[in-house]
């Protein structure tokens, strides 16, 4: 049985978390942390998130003699002082906090030196199997198409582009030997003359309570092929989240990737985990 510790615990991914770690026979929770200033402090986790009371109550006092694997799914600045706390106490992570900066992805480096850490800007099985395929469809269609990355998630979601559509763009340039650095395209407004054909661009959409959409889209004369994951419930992050947990368990130290615990063996390894 594995113990289980959720940051961010009283938001909707948190209350997901518990839910998924309570529905599974190998994790118990046994941690849940929240922010000072949380209005729900003291509440039980189980019952917040509808699976009854698990004699878990949601405090804002760290503690990492609590569980074995933290699930962090919170802001970078809580996340990475998180990682200085397991560091000290030597317990393993699954981070899927996004907007994390080069500075704070040097630091998930240097700290899967000593602990056990599953870092990715998305925990879904399907988004993952996406990275394969356009690991792939990059590998056969070559120079020969143009390459743009669609997303739209909710309102409230602060960071753009998504995480997960930074990653699919950061697969498809390892493909073609090209860079995000040098040939992601962020912005296009006003006269922005021809496309160039070796561009990989982003377009973002936030609005309502869009869960998470995807779109890679290569576009040739006369054809185009369309790569989409679109999820409707959180359900799905927190179950991979959960399954990474579990992975890590006989695992070495190491910073390791959601793709690797699905063993889909991508021909790249990533330098933008998050």
């Amino acid at each position: 049985m594995i113990n289980i510790g959720i940051s961010g615990a009283a938001g909707r991914m948190g209350r997901m978390l518990v839910q998924a770690a309570a529905e599974t026979e190998e994790t118990q929770l046994t941690a849940a942390f929240e922010h000072p200033l949380s209005e729900l402090l003291g509440i039980d986790a189980g019952t917040l998130a509808g699976v009854g009371d698990l004699g878990v109550r949601i405090t804002d006092q760290f503690d990492a003699g609590l569980f074995d694997v933290l699930i962090e799914f919170t802001s970078p600045e809580a996340t990475m002082k998180h990682v200085q706390q397991c560091v000290r106490s030597d317990k393993a992570m699954v981070i899927g906090t996004t907007g994390l900066t080069a500075s704070d992805q040097q630091g998930l480096r240097n700290a899967g030196e000593s602990i056990r850490i599953v870092a990715a800007p998305n925990m879904s099985v399907g988004i993952n199997l996406c990275l394969k395929l356009l690991e792939t469809a990059a590998q056969v269609l070559g120079d020969s198409v143009d390459i743009e990355v669609i997303e739209a998630h909710h309102r409230a979601k602060v960071d753009a582009p998504s995480g997960t559509a930074l990653k699919m763009g950061e697969v498809i340039a390892n493909a073609l030997d090209r860079t995000l650095d040098e040939h992601g395209v962020f912005t296009r407004h006003g006269w922005t003359g021809p496309r160039d054909r070796e561009s990989i661009g982003f377009a973002t959409v936030r609005a309502g309570n869009i869960v998470g959409d995807h779109t890679v889209m290569f576009a040739a004369e006369g054809e185009r092929i369309e790569i989409t994951h679109r999820s409707s419930s959180r359900m799905t992050y927190a179950a991979g989240a959960l399954r990474a947990a579990q992975w890590l368990v006989d695992k070495p130290a190491g910073l390791y990737d959601m793709t690797e615990v699905l063993g889909l063996n991508l021909g790249w390894r990533s330098q933008m985990l998050t």
